[in-house]
C-alpha cells in the first residue's frame, strides 16, 4: 500500500487553526486539540494511492481542476491530486461553497 506526499498549504493550515481557536475560545481546549489532530490525520489517510477523488461540483473550482471532499459534513477539503502528491489548498465551511 503506497502513500502520496501530502502538502498542506498555509491557507488551509490557517483555517484549521482559526477553527481550533474558536473552539478553544468556548473553553473546550481538549476538543480543539482533538479537532486539529483529527483533521491532519484525515489528510494523511487521504494520501492512500488506492483512492481517487471526484472533481468539485462547483464550476469555478472544477474549472481550475480542484477536487473536493466533505469533512465531518460541515467542512469541505479542496485539493489538487496527482500520482505522487496531494496538495491541500483550502479547508472551508461547506456553507461557503455556492454552485
Amino acid at each position: 500500500m503506497g502513500y502520496r506526499k501530502v502538502i498542506v498549504k498555509q491557507t488551509a493550515a490557517d483555517n484549521i487553526a482559526a477553527i481550533a481557536w474558536f473552539i478553544e475560545s468556548k473553553g473546550l481546549l481538549a476538543t480543539a486539540d482533538k479537532f486539529t489532530d483529527d483533521a491532519y490525520d484525515y489528510f494523511i489517510r487521504m494520501g492512500d494511492t488506492r483512492k481517487s477523488y471526484p472533481v468539485c461540483r462547483e464550476p469555478v473550482r472544477a474549472a481550475i481542476g480542484y477536487k473536493c471532499i466533505p469533512y465531518k459534513k460541515k467542512y469541505t477539503i479542496v485539493f489538487i491530486e496527482s500520482a505522487t502528491e496531494l496538495i491541500i489548498c483550502e479547508f472551508i465551511s461547506s456553507k461557503l461553497i455556492y454552485w
